[in-house]
């Protein structure tokens, strides 16, 4: 053998290993692909993450308000039970989440719309406080009118109805409320009849606590813009 034959075998053998042994040209497609997939997970998860952040930060602001809230309603609260302590205290009025409550027995007799003297004396100790309670936060009084459901045609046919009865009831209890002070601007009537019943119409009891009067702190309605 020649040494020009031993060159050509080495560089024979040369090309195989040559031929055998990857490219960096073709490794290179792989590594891009895989860069890209985990540019494109991280993606994701920071997606995800910021998902996660930003519904926690509404869960957290929707608690913050619903708890400013309940302290707004406490104090509220607070403040009306201060201001009727009195009438409170005597039994004769109740106070149920804002509501004023007062039994129809004691403001009217049974099937009339006309005051009680005793009834007209309740409203009378009512109005300082319940002046002052709605001027500091500039609120109206709804004065509202309930009955039990029967029927009012069996018993007076001075009313259509029930709604025409507890209507012109919370009427003659508002005009009361203005007789002994009450700012014409602060107060207005609303009629319910036999709905929203306070206890079931089941018996007497239940019934009786149906026919009542209700006085409810409500905020001014907001003048349409011009």
């Amino acid at each position: 053998m020649s040494a020009l034959d031993g060159l050509d075998d080495a560089a024979d053998v040369g090309e195989h290993d040559e031929a055998l042994s990857p490219s960096a040209s073709d490794t290179a497609p792989v590594w891009a692909v895989f860069g890209d997939l985990m540019a494109g997970l991280l993606g994701a998860f920071v997606l995800i993450l910021v998902g996660v952040l930003v519904v926690q930060m509404d869960l957290v602001s929707h608690l913050e308000a619903e708890v400013k809230k309940r302290q707004v309603e406490e104090q509220r609260r607070m403040a009306l039970e201060k201001a009727l302590a009195i009438p409170l205290r005597s039994g004769r009025v109740t106070l149920n989440n804002g509501r004023i409550g007062i039994s129809g027995s004691v403001l009217f007799a049974f099937n009339s719309d006309q005051l009680r003297p005793e009834g007209r004396q309740l409203l009378q100790t009512l109005v300082p406080p319940l002046r002052v309670y709605l001027g500091e936060r500039d609120e109206m009084l709804m004065v509202s009118g309930f009955t039990d459901d029967k029927p009012v045609q069996n018993r007076n046919d001075r009313y259509a109805d029930n709604l025409e009865l507890s209507a012109q009831r919370s009427l003659t209890v508002t005009r009361a409320l203005i007789g002994e002070g009450m700012p014409s601007s602060r107060v207005f009537a609303a009629a319910f009849g036999a709905e929203q019943p306070a206890a079931p119409n089941t018996s007497e009891a239940g019934r009786a606590l149906n026919r009542r009067v209700e006085m409810a702190p409500v905020p001014k309605a907001t003048p349409p813009a011009p």
